[in-house]
């Protein structure tokens, strides 16, 4: 294979993705020395039937708003890649959703489950609808529109969705009751469902609680701990809110956080009251973070992202492309000694290979943001076995889950000199599992 031959054929066939084509360039890039000890691989065609899905699914969604209004949204659903077991992913509901990030993700996806070790195949779906500002009803005429399409494609043992950016319980809880009441059974084909219809324990957490796991893992190998380290978040979501949460248990000290319209800087640090404060402000009243910054009397940087301040470690928790060279350069400059993604691809290229050149510690959130995933692949063993868990339980399972993530990565990335490429770790390990199942498969 010659990653960058299959790359160039890429784009001439799919044109105007460039999520997508950074994506798999990403991949392409550090598993070819590795691809290419395997000539049956190629024989096989193996990378070209990896990249491109298996299937998508496009439809149009047309619901009401509360003055009567009608409006037309897109859905999509892309399902990669089942190799390893049902297509998994979450369902995203943001004006950027389109084609391409979609394909990215659901591409990154099917590594990242690979890597959990878990059964699970990857995918991805969403729509350019947006919940912000909507009511309660809007976002339930939506959700129930979108699902009109979405529910024949899915299902416990084929397609199993979850929530994204846009999407929290309570449009989970929508899409389930809908899919509930359209296939006529109960059964576990969402995950991050509530608690009391099959929802696991710590599912919320996972994410954040995961990529703090993982964090810990790469300090350990340096012979450092949390404790006292400055930390950066982006983002005011679920994976920041509980990102944040697991560094004040550890003893470290976050001093900012964000949302699309800007970041708060507080150099006291979020404590746990203040936590409490943001997660009621988003949460319950949907509020922006510059209401943090007028209640507690700290920094507000309108339209900024917070790599400029000054930190120990940088974790990136919003979105995708939201950390760019010039940010890398800077936190570079500062003393930056870790950096952890709790999004999906929120560096850049650029930045990737600045940290890396930096030999800092570098996690790639197919890597660090798996542990969402991982209690969704043991929210679905639940509800197969239909018994719950413990939050004590739950939570071993995702600090050993990603321990083992860590290891693969070391085994995978670790170069000549010592230093651990997280990122060529993680794409090596998880494609050899997903390759070797399909060549075991056939060509199909």
């Amino acid at each position: 294979m010659n990653a960058k031959e299959v790359l160039e054929l890429l784009q001439r066939r799919f044109p105007n993705e460039p999520e997508y084509h950074q994506a798999v360039e990403e991949v392409l890039s550090t598993i070819e020395e590795e691809y290419n000890n395997h000539p049956e691989f190629d024989k096989a065609n193996l990378i070209e039937r990896l990249c491109i899905p298996d299937r998508i699914y496009q439809f149009r969604v047309t619901w009401a708003d509360d003055k009567g209004y009608v409006h037309t949204n897109m859905g999509y659903r892309i399902q990669h890649n089942n190799a390893i077991g049902p297509y998994k992913g979450g369902i995203r509901f943001h004006s950027s959703v389109n084609l391409s990030i979609l394909k990215f993700l659901a591409f990154e996806q099917t590594f990242k489950n690979a890597l959990t070790t878990l059964p699970m195949g990857g995918g991805k779906g969403g729509s350019d609808f947006s919940p912000r500002g909507k009511s309660n009803t809007e976002v339930m005429r939506f959700v129930q529109a979108f699902m009109l399409e979405l529910w024949r494609h899915i299902g416990p043992n084929t397609d199993i969705p979850a929530g994204d950016i846009g999407v929290g319980g309570r449009e989970v809880g929508y899409m389930f009751g809908t899919y509930k009441k359209l296939v006529h059974e109960f059964t576990g084909t969402f995950t991050g469902k509530g608690k009391e219809f099959g929802g696991s324990l710590i599912r919320p957490e996972a994410t954040g609680y995961g990529n703090i796991y993982f964090l810990q893992e790469m300090l350990k190998t340096q012979g450092e701990t949390l404790k006292d380290k400055v930390c950066t978040v982006s983002g005011s979501g679920n994976v920041a809110q509980y990102t944040i949460e697991k560094v004040i248990e550890l003893g470290g000290k976050v001093v900012t956080c964000s949302d699309s319209d800007g970041y708060i800087y507080d150099p006291d640090g979020i404590d746990r009251e203040k936590l409490d404060y943001i997660m009621e402000l988003k949460n319950l009243y949907r509020g922006r973070i510059r209401e943090y910054a007028e209640r507690y009397g700290v920094k507000y940087v309108a339209g900024g992202r917070p790599w400029s301040e000054k930190c120990d470690i940088a974790l990136p928790s919003a979105t995708q492309n939201e950390l760019h060279e010039e940010h890398a350069r800077e936190l570079i400059a500062h003393g930056c000694m870790a950096i952890s993604e709790g999004a999906n691809m929120p560096c850049t290229p650029e930045a990737i290979r600045l940290f890396q050149k930096a030999k800092l510690l570098y996690a790639p959130g197919k890597a660090a943001n798996a542990g969402g995933v991982s209690v969704s692949g043991l929210e679905m063993t639940q509800n197969a076995m239909k018994l719950s868990w413990s939050a004590e339980e739950v939570d071993e399972r995702l600090k050993t889950i990603m321990h083992n993530i860590h290891e693969a990565c070391v085994k995978y990335g670790t170069e000549p000199d010592g230093y651990v490429n997280y990122v060529k770790g993680a794409n090596i390990a998880g494609f050899m599992k997903v390759a070797r199942a399909m060549m075991s498969q056939g060509v199909i």
